[in-house]
């Protein structure tokens, strides 16, 4: 059996170099490796998705040896951690997260946390993004507003879930989307493997409202609709009070109607 104190760690996310994510995550892995290294945002970049700063330069901060605020991206933060702020051997393996907040379903395509483990995957570091979900509430919400969070659950369930995880050696092009359930620690009921779900359509919307002075701007705003009814899914493991593991890759390619499209398209137009 691997001796996890051999694992080189790089902490990335979404959130920001000082979020109680990224707190509780520095705690959980010094549990595991003493050679950790942080690269993240130096503010919040929550749904930044899988961007890049193309025209403006990237500052980077070194907060101590092994922690860096980067004023870029988190698939930006992912990139300088391999290639340039990390000495010596690369990090044997990529943690994104905790992200404050769910990334089920639709939510993987928008998300930074998830953009920076899939980063790490394509360049051939072993990845895995993890996220908070909130605890049940209104289901219209802005991105950034506060509501309830359950962090213990995050600190009970992670240590424990990486210990194993760690242990695993992934499939090439495949990294691994963590959600723990919303709920107290003593409700999660147990951890399943689940595919990624799918919500009704119209689950991020734009919002028309009014500023100060009568001007009128858009807001994105998070209308969570109910709907997912597959057994297997990642909604449905949360619903359930499940911690769910869902394992992505990085290939898009839809192989089922690729043989559809061979017998319609002809070769010669």
């Amino acid at each position: 059996m691997r001796d996890l104190s051999d694992h080189r760690i790089l902490l990335v996310n979404d959130d920001g170099i000082d979020a109680p994510g990224m707190k509780v995550l520095e705690e959980v892995v010094r549990q595991i490796s003493d050679d950790v290294w942080v690269v993240a945002p130096d503010g919040n970049r929550s749904g930044a998705s899988h961007s890049l700063s193309i025209d403006s330069p990237m500052r980077v901060c070194k907060l101590d040896d092994r922690r860096f605020a980067v004023s870029g991206t988190p698939t930006e933060c992912t990139m300088l951690g391999i290639h340039e702020l990390i000495s010596g051997r690369r990090p044997s393996v990529c943690i994104s997260g905790i992200n404050r907040g769910p990334n089920l379903a639709e939510d993987t395509a928008y998300s930074g946390t998830i953009a920076a483990a899939r980063e790490a995957t394509q360049l051939g570091v072993p990845a895995i993004a993890i996220s908070q979900v909130f605890a049940p509430g209104e289901k219209n919400f802005t991105v950034g507003e506060d509501r309830k969070i359950h962090w213990e659950t995050s600190q009970r369930w992670c240590l424990p879930l990486l210990q194993q995880l760690l242990r695993l050696e992934l499939d090439p092009g495949v990294f691994l989307n963590v959600n723990f359930p919303g709920v107290p620690s003593a409700e999660v009921k147990g951890v399943k493997v689940t595919i990624q779900g799918q919500r009704p359509p119209g689950c991020y919307i734009p919002e028309k409202r009014l500023d100060g002075e009568g001007s009128p701007y858009y807001q994105i705003v998070l209308s969570y609709e109910d709907g997912e009814s597959h057994p297997d899914s990642d909604l449905r493991a949360i619903a359930d009070n499940f911690v769910s593991v869902t394992p992505l890759k990085l290939d898009l390619s839809s192989l089922e109607y690729r043989e559809k499209l061979i017998a319609m398209l002809p070769e010669s137009l």
